[in-house]
């Protein structure tokens, strides 16, 4: 109601609190002004920022310091502690930054300090700045390529005729219709003006000419570039089952894709979700929240099992039974038509709605054209840069030398796409920056979140604590000794400690 006053936590730091309250290493929630602030702490610096990450608005307080930045305990962002900037994705935007004023033993948080400008690059910087691609990775770098200080004109291209977008939301809330429509662009039009990011949407890159310098795209236009980054992204696997190609049948990879299947949701009674991945749970979990019958056929014995090991496999299998979900495991799809799909064994499973959640393949081919060195990805070294030099490739086409396993790794993760493209994109400016960060990415499956740090192809062993059944576990995927990845659930602090301990081992 008009007039009604925030509910705020905490002490108001506006009043002052004894500093000796924040411990070293620690930190507050409180409020000042009529905002919810944080006050941290490192040696004898107190530093006051928004409270909340600005990606999903999760409270700081609940992650981790990590030298003079704090980490969000829900997906893992990152924000300077000095000047609110958001260091590494998947947040985007900085929080506020505040003031705090000492005197005697207490300390007081007294406004709102200026917005932090960043120095100008020194130097010679390409003047032609071109990224092919405009999903997580791609966006990401235009907006650091500016936030770095990049002049030169920055143009991204993008086969999709929609602005960026918040992809993971498109299996997840806003299937559900839980996230209203507005939730889903990444930025405003507006946005890219002021940043003066040319958006060439809706086209198509065909041919990068590497001795001229220039991108040709399927309508005939050309964008010449000095530097270039590659972003082209995945598309998903369509099964050549009979009857693939019907009207009832869809992928999900686009936001019009998710569109298309709303509307089919809304009209359906039955649905076959074809493949157990995170995808193919998530649309399931999704179109049960739409109170349409889900069917989930799977080749596999466990879902998620190659990922996640057969326990927490059973146990997510078993999350969906109890929320109405039907299993078919260690089955094929034979065919599809208007009203059913018909499966290996015989049997038929009505369908007015079918989703294939069975993988996607990177989009190489642009790559492939340009003549640059690809192996199951195209082939990047540590700063991200391909075969050649100045063209440089992020997200979900790229495979890398990764630190932490000590493999050429290629991951079709939202967040390592993010923070790939913002590293290449300093590199694009000559930062020469090495990609070390610990893969992470998040399921959501009803109430339940899966949050998982590092990288296991393959392990000996997985060590389980806590328990699944109550919600509250950690799982780590062991080879050789080594952990290489930890999977929680209910234990958000954990998973950012563990992706601290592999990032200092």
């Amino acid at each position: 109601m008009a007039g009604e006053q925030k509910k705020f936590t905490g002490p108001d730091f506006a009043q002052g609190i004894p500093a000796g309250e924040v411990p070293d290493g620690g930190m507050i929630q409180g409020h000042a002004q009529g905002e919810a602030v944080l006050l941290a702490r490192r040696g004898d610096s107190l530093f006051a920022i928004g409270a909340r990450c600005t990606h999903y608005g999760a409270p700081l307080v609940d992650g981790i310091l990590v030298g003079e930045t704090v980490r969000c305990p829900w997906h893992h962002s990152c924000f300077d502690l000095r000047t609110g900037d958001a260091v590494c994705a998947p947040a985007l935007s900085p929080v506020a930054c505040w003031t705090v004023k000492r005197d005697g033993e207490k300390a007081y948080v007294t406004g709102k300090a200026g917005p932090f400008v960043k120095q100008r690059l020194s130097g010679k910087q390409p003047e032609k700045l071109v990224i092919v691609g405009a999903g997580a990775a791609g966006n990401a770098a235009a907006e650091m390529l500016r936030r770095e200080g990049a002049v030169g004109s920055i143009t991204m291209i993008g086969a999709d005729p929609s602005i960026p977008y918040d992809r993971p939301n498109l299996s997840k809330d806003y299937l559900a219709g839980t996230a209203p429509e507005e939730w889903i662009p990444l930025r405003s039009q507006d946005f890219y003006a002021e940043k003066n990011i040319k958006m060439v949407l809706g086209s198509r890159a065909q041919r990068v000419d590497t001795r001229g310098k220039r991108v040709e795209l399927e309508n005939g236009e050309e964008h010449p570039y000095d530097s270039l980054l590659l972003a082209t992204g995945a598309d998903p696997v369509r099964l050549t089952t009979p009857g693939n190609d019907l009207p009832h049948v869809y992928t999900l990879r686009t936001l019009a894709d998710s569109r298309a299947i709303i509307a089919q949701a809304l009209k359906a009674k039955a649905a076959v979700v074809i493949g157990s991945s995170f995808i193919g749970l998530e649309v399931a979990a999704s179109l049960r929240s739409r109170n349409v019958e889900v069917h989930v056929v799977s080749m596999d014995a466990v879902p998620l099992v190659q990922v996640m090991g057969p326990e927490i496999g059973n146990f997510v299998k078993s999350l969906h039974e109890q929320h109405g979900v039907t299993f078919h495991m260690k089955q094929t799809a034979q065919s599809i038509d208007a009203t059913a799909v018909a499966l290996a064994d015989g049997s038929r499973l009505p369908a007015d709605l079918v989703v294939m959640g069975v993988g996607v393949r990177p989009a190489t081919a642009l790559a492939e054209q340009a003549g640059l060195t690809t192996d199951r990805g195209v082939l990047v070294d540590e700063y991200l840069q391909t075969s050649v030099p100045g063209i440089f490739a992020a997200g979900d086409i790229a495979r890398w030398p990764d630190p932490h396993t000590g493999e050429k790794i290629r991951i079709e993760h939202w967040v390592v796409a993010e923070r790939q493209g913002q590293t290449a994109a300093r590199n694009m400016l000559g930062f020469r920056q090495r990609f070390d960060a610990v893969p992470f990415f998040w399921s959501a499956h009803y109430d339940v979140t899966i949050s998982y740090v590092g990288h296991a192809s393959r392990w000996d062993r997985i060590e389980m604590t806590g328990s699944l059944s109550r919600r509250d576990c950690r799982a780590e995927f062991i080879r050789d000794g080594k952990i290489l990845a930890v999977a929680t659930i209910g234990r958000d602090r954990e998973s950012l400690e563990a992706e601290r301990a592999m990032e200092q081992r």
